[in-house]
Order: C-alpha cells, then structure tokens, then sequence
C-alpha cells in the first residue's frame, strides 16, 4: 500500500478548484491568518465583521477571487471562544483544514466523487454550522472530506449515502450568523480514521495532540494541487 501523501496526490491530476469561481488557478491566493502575521496585531480577526474585511482587502491587493489557507495555522481567531480555551495549558488552536474565504452563498465544488457519510448543524457559537463529511474509496483505500460553514438550505435534499459526483456542487456558504461567528468560509478537512464521529470533527486542536492530528488529516492541498 502506498503511503497516505502519495495516495491521496494519486487521486486528482493537478489543480482541483472547491469554490466555484472562473476555475482559474490566479483566482486563488494565499491568506495568512497565523499568529505571526503582524498585519493582524491592528485586525481582531476574532470579529466576523472585520476578519471579513481584511479578507476582502486582501483579495483586493491580490485580484483574488478566493483566500485560502491555514493547514496547521497558530491561530488568535479561537481566542474569544471558551470551547477552544478552557484551560489555558491546552489551547486549542492549531487549525487542521484548509479555510476557503469567498462571499456567502457561493458554491462548494466536490473535489472527489464520494457518498454522503453523515451532515449536521453544528450551531453552536465557534463551531462548523452546517456540516457534510463524505466518505471515497479510491484503489480500495478509504478516507473523508469535511465540509463546515455551509449555508443551512445545503442540508437540504441530503441523505446518509446519497452519491455525489465529482465537479458537482455540493454547497453554499453560510453568513457569518449561520457561521455561528465567522466571516463566510469554507472549512475543508481530510480525515483518514474517523472513528464514530458523525457530521463533526475536530478542525482544530492542541499542540501536544498535533502528531496525532497531523497524521491522521494530512494537507488538503494533497487533493486540490493550488
């Protein structure tokens, strides 16, 4: 069996676009949103509303369409979150997915033909939102994509197992009040071993459960090649 990285950089054959914009590689650029960006030391990208704006800007400077980044980014962004903070030696704060940040309503690509495994409205304030996880088996190996942040009309018409076929849409983004406390984004996250969860999974954890994170959601930039 080949290993996890070479497998999953097997299954698309170069640039996979996730949001529907032009499907043109330049539409995509690069966002850093990690505690060592200076630039946010004047934004408190913990308010939708302005870690919206400087998304915006950014793409702006750039001529984007979609921001995107924060595969194991330390972030602030959770910093307001008691879910994320409780204790202050486990911090939960290093971001698992890769986040794709366009205006609300846009739609959400499949980048691989999958089933539906589980979705749910996560609606709880820092949480995903609405949420689909599908499962693909590809050259008999298995693993799952998370899609977080989704408008609440994309749980509609959906079904445990119900097939979904690359390039098709899947999904809208949510606003920031179906966000519950984000800008509108697309949180997407490999999963290999996804035990007994159902329409959740952590995107977010701790430094000393990284390793273990690390491995079992490897970089979805893997599939999508951008």
């Amino acid at each position: 069996m080949q290993n996890t990285a070479n497998f999953l950089q097997s299954v698309t054959t170069g640039f996979t676009s996730i949001i529907n914009t032009t499907n043109l590689k330049d539409s995509y650029i690069s966002v850093d949103l990690s505690t060592g960006n200076k630039e946010l030391d004047k934004v408190d990208i913990t308010r939708a509303n302005e870690c919206e704006a400087y998304i915006k800007q950014q793409l702006e400077l750039k001529n984007g369409t979609v921001a995107f980044g924060g595969y194991l980014e330390k972030r602030n962004l959770y910093a307001n979150n008691e879910n994320f903070t409780k204790q202050s030696s486990d911090v939960r704060n290093i971001h698992l997915g890769v986040d794709f940040w366009a205006d609300a309503g846009a739609e959400v690509i499949v980048p691989v033909s999958g089933v539906v495994h589980s979705f749910k409205n996560n609606n709880v304030f820092g949480d995903y939102g609405p949420t689909i996880i599908l499962e693909h088996t590809i050259y008999e190996q298995t693993f799952f994509t998370l899609y977080g942040h989704l408008s609440v009309s994309s749980l509609n018409n959906i079904y445990v197992g119900k097939e979904i076929v690359q390039g098709t849409v899947l999904a809208t983004l949510g606003t920031a009040e179906v966000n519950v406390g984000y800008a509108p984004h697309l949180h997407f996250q490999l999963i290999m071993d996804i035990k007994d969860f159902k329409g959740d999974y952590p995107g977010v954890c701790t430094k000393k459960d990284l390793a273990y994170y690390a491995q079992n959601c490897p970089n979805p930039n893997l599939l999508l090649k951008i």
